[in-house]
């Protein structure tokens, strides 16, 4: 979790930068439905995890991620012109499994609360 508010604020504008690059820009059809989630770059801008999520079921999350690993060098060098930061960070790309995690909490507390009334009802 980023600690201090630039790292912070970096994030979101690399966030939103490559949500508009991957619309915009990137001809690949594997990176046509991606949206990026979250971005968590390091204090050094050496790195910078992505989390994306395809939109529709044409492309697996895999597909997607291979696509952008593939348009990583353009990515970086029109965000270097961009964002004229002096270092573009590598990025390592993610499935991102917050919805997928929150789906199964869900199911797991109904599954809870309906043995509870079950329970209850003996």
């Amino acid at each position: 979790m980023p600690s201090n508010r630039r790292t912070i604020r970096l994030n979101q504008l690399l966030r939103e930068e490559l949500a508009n690059l991957l619309q915009a820009e990137i001809k690949d059809p594997r990176v046509r439905s991606v949206t990026v989630t979250r971005v968590e770059a390091t204090r050094d801008l050496a790195y910078a995890d992505v989390y994306v999520r395809t939109l529709t079921d044409e492309v697996s999350v895999q597909e997607a991620i291979a696509g952008l690993e593939s348009a990583e060098g353009f990515v970086r060098r029109r965000l270097g012109r961009e964002l004229h930061l002096r270092r573009i960070p590598d990025f390592r790309f993610h499935a991102d499994r917050a919805l997928e995690h929150v789906q199964r909490i869900d199911a797991l507390l109904d599954e809870a609360m309906g043995q509870h009334r079950e329970d209850a009802g003996d």
